[in-house]
């Protein structure tokens, strides 16, 4: 049986859509639902475009976040969701949250942790601040999520070259490339049991031949 999967987004959804387009070529998970941090956003087009429920928070009616999140506890363990990934989810997840669904959330970062991540560390201020600090290597990494903002275990990392010309536009652009190809990856690996997590370390199981 497949498993059930909810994705959490904060902006245009290009990373979701990649596990949209990934999962309609693969057929590796269920995509149940689309987490929105607030409405309006691209990720709600496709969501609906693709046909999957979307749960909006809106700061605006006054719903408290601490609220929003005991709701998604409720719905995801009434629907029997197996897996929780953020693909560019920019709201902090509380910690009673996440041991609910302990080692079943992965997160996606635009930097090789574990630099350039942790409070602040967001969209184009990542590739600001590598560019910056002048390093020659960048990429993404995805990670299990713990209560330490991107100090889960590692799941995966790539890198990506960074150029003397780069601007913060130009390395999300590549680093976003690979995010696309990795995440979905990552899901699927997770989706068919083939990741291994004890402690800090994550072994990905070969598929058998």
């Amino acid at each position: 049986m497949l498993k059930k999967i909810a994705v959490f987004a904060s902006g245009g959804g290009t990373d979701f859509q990649s596990i949209i387009d990934a999962n309609d070529k693969e057929g590796f998970c269920k995509i149940e639902y689309l987490v929105a941090s607030k409405p309006n956003i691209g990720a709600i087009d496709r969501a609906q475009k693709a046909g999957i429920k979307t749960l909006v928070y809106d700061k605006a009616k006054g719903e408290g976040i601490a609220a929003f999140y005991r709701f998604l506890t409720e719905v995801f363990k009434r629907e029997g969701i197996d897996y929780l990934i953020l693909a560019g989810w920019l709201l902090i997840i509380p910690a009673d949250f996440i041991a609910s669904f302990e080692d079943r959330i992965l997160n996606i970062h635009p930097a090789l942790i574990p630099s350039f991540c942790g409070k602040g560390f967001y969209g184009l201020k990542v590739h600001a601040a590598a560019l910056e600090y002048g390093v020659k290597l960048s990429g993404a990494t995805v990670h299990f999520v713990e209560a330490d903002v991107d100090g889960g275990a590692i799941v995966m990392q790539r890198a990506v070259e960074v150029f003397a010309d780069d601007t913060p536009e130009s390395l999300q652009a590549r680093v976003l490339a690979v995010e696309h190809e990795m995440l979905p990856l990552c899901v699927k690996l997770l989706c068919e049991g083939r990741i291994e997590k004890k402690g800090r370390i994550v072994r990905i199981i070969r598929e058998e031949a």
